[in-house]
């Protein structure tokens, strides 16, 4: 690590936590430069859906290249951005009867957060947004101010402001109901001026400790922002693309939110790419009024229009997913059952999991068990208290096992005693 100490910013982070210099990756597994390999349950934070370099969005991505397809296009007109609009619209919109416009914002999930609150800002005429203790949305300050950790806050240097915080769903302080307090304010409003834009929520709250919301308060959330005309926006950048068990994290819920905000395994091998997907009466920006040089990622159209192709025109992934996800939880309801010293819980739906410490510094104790055992996990939570589990949907059911010995292992319990 020596380049990186020598030439890098103070800031980076995942260097510090996982201290190795890597070389290739393949499926569920990363290879240092040394040789020693590691099993990834990090899958770059829920970027890595289908895994290290699938074979066939590589090949997909080498073919476009070689034929001296458009690499930059701004948002102009390709024919790549052209296949995957269509791809898109009749493998994941039409079958769910979805209507939305397609807006690209920039490359990240971030990006994909600034533009849905200043859309919904723009559409309402409204400036303050509600979003939920515990949830997190990005790092540029729009999407900063709607993010509840002080500790990230603290980055900006400046007062974040327009974004009223919330309790969650199960929030401790929230009562028998959480909704309550939006529920107050809606009515309180003292006009239409007084309402929020929008309210922003992820199904799932992956940096905040996999607080996972019900399905009844989700729909209740999205019954109080129709009946005051509150725009909702579903963050569904970490729990979206398939790792819930649907390709949306709020289809069990059967909402339709206003905006959904997508990025992470949309390219389906790594490449940035967000979108955000808006109600067409939304759709209230002029042309021009939200724009940037890497709006149109060509190649990452490439791989995330061979991704719907490979994975989602039929039911096989997300079969393999709830297999999956069984195993997951099972294993970590044995580890909690066991009664380990510092283990107090498990969250989680789908392949989106987490084992429940005590405090943050039991959490990275096993986080540094695992990986000198070779596995890489990564914490999560306000303080870090939560070890989560987003390896590859698609790993292999023995890698999977494996790593999950591993993690049992960290947590302090005998693997041979709680494999089903």
């Amino acid at each position: 690590m020596q380049v990186e100490d020598r030439f890098e910013s103070n800031v980076r982070y995942y260097c510090r936590v996982f201290p190795e210099v890597f070389a290739r990756g393949q499926g569920a597994w990363v290879i240092a430069r040394g040789g020693r390999r590691y099993l990834d349950f990090f899958a770059g934070a829920g970027v890595l859906n289908y895994g290290h370099n699938p074979p066939e969005l590589k090949q997909a991505l080498i073919d476009y290249l070689a034929a001296d397809g458009i690499v930059q296009g701004l948002d102009m007109a390709t024919e790549a951005k052209e296949a995957f609009l269509q791809a898109f619209d009749a493998t994941i919109l039409a079958p769910r009867k979805l209507a939305y416009r397609m807006l690209f914002p920039g490359p990240t999930g971030t990006n994909c957060v600034e533009a849905a609150l200043k859309l919904a800002r723009r559409a309402t005429g409204r400036r303050r947004v509600v979003a939920f203790q515990g949830g997190f949305h990005g790092m540029s300050l729009g999407a900063l101010a709607a993010t509840s950790n002080p500790f990230h806050r603290a980055g900006a240097g400046v007062p974040l402001g327009d974004v009223l915080l919330l309790p969650f769903d199960g929030a401790a302080d929230a009562g028998e109901d959480g909704l309550a307090p939006l529920a107050r304010l809606l009515a309180d409003a003292g006009g239409e001026d007084g309402k929020p834009a929008a309210c922003i929520v992820e199904t799932v709250q992956g940096e905040g400790g996999i607080n996972v919301a019900s399905c009844g308060w989700l729909r209740r959330l999205e019954s109080l922002c129709r009946a005051h005309g509150v725009l909702l926006i579903v963050d569904d950048i970490q729990a979206g693309c398939g790792r819930t068990g649907s390709f949306f994290s709020f289809e069990p819920a059967g909402i339709a939110p206003d905006i959904v905000c997508l990025s992470k395994s949309l390219s389906g091998i790594g490449l940035p790419l967000s979108l955000a997907l808006v109600r067409p009466e939304c759709d209230a920006l002029l042309p021009g009024q939200h724009s940037g040089t890497f709006r149109g990622n060509n190649l990452a159209f490439v791989t995330a229009t061979r991704a719907l192709e490979c994975y989602w025109r039929d039911r096989r992934l997300m079969d393999e997913v709830s297999t999956k996800a069984g195993l997951i939880e099972d294993r970590l309801e044995a580890i909690v059952a066991a009664g380990l010293p510092h283990v107090v819980g498990r969250r989680g739906r789908g392949m989106m999991q987490g084992l429940v410490f005590d405090r943050g510094a039991s959490a990275r104790d096993a986080q540094m068990r695992c990986f000198e055992r070779g596995l890489i996990v990564e914490t999560c939570g306000g303080d870090g208290e939560t070890l989560k589990i987003l390896c590859p949907l698609t790993i292999a059911p023995d890698d999977l096992r494996a790593g999950l010995d591993i993690f049992a292992a960290a947590a302090g319990a005998a693997p041979d005693r709680l494999s089903p």
